[in-house]
């Protein structure tokens, strides 16, 4: 090897070997403040404002221990006046505060009875008719009809069927011919609860539980009541905070009587 060569290969080894100022890779690598991360070196400009989230942009991103959604509850509008069907059972001096249907998951029986009859029917009268058998394909088609018949008095029973809410009572009112009216006063209930099944969580709807001092309860248990969060939350604040409910309706009251409502309106 010649001298000059060996002379430039040692310069190259003498530069490989030199080590890398890292204040030269923050200059080329890292200049721009979105690439450059906070660091001792480098502290974050105080300058800048912080993010500020007001409480009511995180309505519904928070979540409780079990997974459900934490926000203001929904509060249930308190109608102004009760159907014909619900008035009847008032006294003159109770206050109305709102009456329900069942859900409709209640009816989910007589449905499915009424597509299954609907289904087997067909098929028997099919082949009844294929053979000539024309009595007994009548027959069928009459049993058909009177399970439809029975499917519809279910439908009009739970169309008249109401849960009733008072200031001093809760009722339950049933029945299209034998009518039935079941209540218990809100001073006697002694405890309350609801339970959800994984379906009614989905469909939202619950079965009420009311406990009273007396041996006897006309109304201890009521099926598929629709919101049931809602509607326990709206019982308990009747029992307990009569007066908070009350200072709300005539709220209400005053908004919808105002000259600005009236205006709208």
């Amino acid at each position: 090897m010649s001298p000059a060569e060996f002379g430039r290969s040692g310069d190259r080894d003498d530069r490989d070997e030199e080590p890398l100022d890292d204040t030269l890779l923050d200059a080329d690598l890292f200049d721009s403040p979105d690439l450059d991360p906070p660091s001792p070196r480098r502290p974050v400009d105080s300058s800048t404002p912080p993010l500020e989230v007001a409480d009511e942009d995180l309505d519904g991103l928070r979540y409780d221990a079990a997974g459900m959604p934490v926000g203001p509850r929904r509060v249930l509008p308190l109608p102004d006046e009760p159907s014909p069907l619900a008035a009847r059972y008032l006294f003159p001096t109770e206050k109305y505060r709102g009456e329900w249907r069942r859900h409709w998951i209640h009816l989910m029986p007589e449905f499915v009875i009424g597509v299954l009859a609907t289904f087997i029917m067909g098929y028997v009268s099919g082949m009844l008719a294929s053979n000539g058998s024309e009595p007994a394909t009548a027959a069928v088609v009459v049993g058909w009809l009177l399970v439809l018949g029975w499917v519809g008095w279910r439908v009009m029973d739970w169309f008249f069927d109401r849960f009733i809410l008072t200031n001093k009572r809760v009722m339950v009112v049933s029945g299209v011919v034998t009518r039935k009216v079941a209540m218990m006063p809100l001073l006697r209930v002694t405890d309350m609860k609801y339970e959800q099944s994984p379906m009614g969580r989905m469909l939202n709807y619950g079965t009420f539980v009311l406990e009273s001092a007396g041996q006897d309860q006309a109304l201890r248990e009521i099926k598929h009541l629709p919101d049931p969060n809602e509607l326990y939350l709206q019982v308990v604040e009747e029992m307990y905070e009569p007066d908070a409910v009350q200072a709300r309706v005539e709220g209400e009251e005053e908004t919808a009587s105002s000259p600005s409502a009236v205006n709208d309106a």
